[in-house]
């Protein structure tokens, strides 16, 4: 799969961007990833803009980062919904009736259906704080350190129906220092975090990635 979304000036390495791309991020917390994208089209690092932020806690922060931002912030309660594929359809329509063209789960504590992900399969990201296939789903940073770990990190990949499974993208590694405690160690991977989601999604919006089965390449020209 051959995702492009700029043109290419042969020759040059440079690429011209047609459009904005236009995220829809899903959170349930904080939403510190949330901010950094911001931040990133704030400063010109970003050539994005984001058509809504939705999340399934009423009291996540990330919802507030995006109304300070003047972004469209949506919650939907999950138990008003019959069914995890529901819930997910209500997402799809919201994230289509705003144009989103790339989904970026942003710390997004909720597995997601087929409903939701095969409309979007090449056109959504996620980003996991450990160096997958090691450490998938909840707690990573502990498990890190409980297995004895040396390096660590964070993981941003392709979305597929399995969770954290989908083809990586870009990976960042950090070391585990002796006495690293599950907090020191989440800090300390989030921002390399912050410093790589931009970045991977400034790669999508100029149309430098292609899959190719499980491997990403980059594209240079």
């Amino acid at each position: 799969m051959h995702i492009k979304s700029a043109l290419s000036l042969k020759g040059t390495g440079k690429f011209i961007m047609s459009k904005k791309l236009i995220l829809g991020v899903l959170a349930s917390g904080r939403g510190s990833n949330l901010q950094a994208i911001i931040d990133a089209i704030s400063s010109g690092a970003l050539q994005a803009e984001i058509g809504v932020v939705l999340s399934n806690k009423k009291d996540a922060y990330a919802l507030t980062r995006a109304k300070k931002a003047g972004i469209p912030a949506i919650y939907f309660d999950p138990n008003n919904y019959p069914s995890r594929e529901a819930y997910d359809t209500v997402l799809l329509e919201t994230l289509r009736a705003h144009l989103v063209e790339l989904v970026v789960l942003a710390g997004y504590m909720r597995l997601l259906t087929a409903k939701l992900v095969r409309p979007y399969l090449g056109r959504m990201l996620n980003i996991h704080p450990s160096l997958l296939p090691a450490f998938p789903g909840l707690h990573a940073q502990r498990q890190a350190i409980e297995y004895g770990v040396k390096l660590s990190g964070c993981t941003i990949h392709f979305v597929d129906e399995k969770m954290d499974h989908g083809p990586v993208i870009a990976q960042a590694a950090v070391p585990v220092k002796a006495g690293e405690t599950t907090s020191s160690l989440a800090d300390r991977i989030l921002i390399e975090e912050h410093h790589l989601l931009p970045r991977v999604i400034q790669w999508f919006a100029e149309g430098r990635l292609s899959i190719e089965g499980r491997v990403v390449r980059h594209l240079t020209d």
